[in-house]
């Protein structure tokens, strides 16, 4: 299975790692154990001690370093053993693990598994917006889901099946008749956006219209490679500017586990009644219901049925629907294979100039 590497990938919410506590995730096939050292600062380690091959999240933290669970060897935050307890405390060479980029932003734990010195906060996507939402406007989750992670981004870049799958609350009939407008912007980013004037708006935006059943209804996503979603959506009365209506702005971001299993993160946030604590609980609890109880199985059944093979490679009947995921796709591709050439590129030149030694 390959991975783009050298990007950032979301590892968890901020708010699963409490001081003093850790959090093992495997990310693209590595397991990856992530702590707070004594100032709150997001450390992240290969999960695996170097001695006897202990989970490394099963221990604790002692200071600045994670104690190995098995037989107490410590390690700080750049993968090098601080403390043996066993004989003379003498640290063997080898007694280190691999340390990994990792930084707090937007209420997210991000990690960089691929080379640490390239990774630069900048290249974060700016989702800044969910921080600054008002509390009650606002609400994440997380979702294990056991499918390949680029069938997850497929199904938010291809919003027309809401009418099918959720027709009764993002549902309307408004995105599966309307064409999509796709195309690719700076940073190997891919917008696709649908616009459906005076149309049937979905129940979830209709219930805060004057007249529910005609809107000009709107949704839009970026994708970010490797599987990061910004998605925009709303409805306002016919004819009026679209931040007029109800607006929501959310994210979907898939981390891959394996090539079978994926960590989907979900953030929304909303324009209107900020302030209604119960209606945003309620939103909290239907957004959860949605992708818990009908994106999830869906998605999951798909896995099921496609295998192990490629989707593509399977020669699916594509549609005009599907134009936003192929897209995806291809990009994703072409910046995998960029990444492996690069990196043969680089094995190729050390092992030229090893050779002139």
């Amino acid at each position: 299975m390959s991975y783009l590497l050298n990007t950032w990938y979301i590892a968890g919410w901020a708010d699963e790692l409490a001081q003093g506590g850790m959090l093992g995730r495997t990310i693209v096939e590595q397991p990856i154990v992530f702590f707070r050292d004594s100032q709150g600062v997001i450390q992240a380690l290969a999960d695996r001690c170097p001695h006897r091959f202990a989970p490394l999240h099963m221990g604790k933290i002692v200071g600045d370093s994670v104690q190995c669970p098995y037989h107490g060897l410590r390690f700080d935050g750049s993968g090098q053993c601080t403390h043996n307890p066993h004989g003379e405390g003498n640290i063997p060479k080898a007694a280190c693990v691999r340390g990994f980029a990792a930084v707090e932003r937007h209420g997210a734990i991000w990690v960089w598994p691929g080379d640490r010195h390239l990774a630069s906060d900048a290249l974060i996507p700016d989702f800044s917006f969910f921080e600054q939402a008002p509390t009650h406007a606002k609400g994440h989750g997380y979702l294990p889901t056991r499918a390949h992670y680029e069938l997850l981004s497929d199904n938010i870049m291809d919003l027309s099946h809401v009418d099918f799958l959720h027709p009764d609350t993002l549902g309307g009939g408004a995105l599966s008749h309307t064409r999509a407008t796709i195309e690719e912007l700076p940073n190997d980013r891919v917008r696709i956006s649908w616009w459906a004037p005076d149309d049937v708006p979905p129940p979830a935006f209709g219930a805060h219209l004057e007249d529910p059943s005609r809107a000009d209804v709107w949704a839009e996503v970026i994708w970010h490679a490797p599987g990061l979603m910004l998605l925009g959506s709303g409805a306002t009365a016919p004819g009026r500017p679209r931040d007029e209506g109800p607006v929501t702005w959310n994210l979907h971001l898939m981390t891959p586990q394996d090539a079978a299993n994926t960590h989907y993160f979900f953030a929304n946030t909303r324009s209107f009644e900020q302030d209604n604590a119960p209606l945003n609980a309620f939103v909290q609890e239907m957004l959860i219901g949605i992708f818990a109880g009908e994106d999830k199985p869906m998605v999951e059944a798909q896995q099921r049925q496609i295998g192990e093979v490629e989707l593509l490679g399977l020669n699916p009947v594509l549609l005009p629907v599907d134009a936003g995921a192929v897209r995806c796709r291809r990009v994703l591709r072409r910046l995998i294979e960029a990444e492996r050439a690069a990196a043969q590129a680089s094995r190729s030149s050390n092992y030229e100039k090893e050779e002139l030694r």
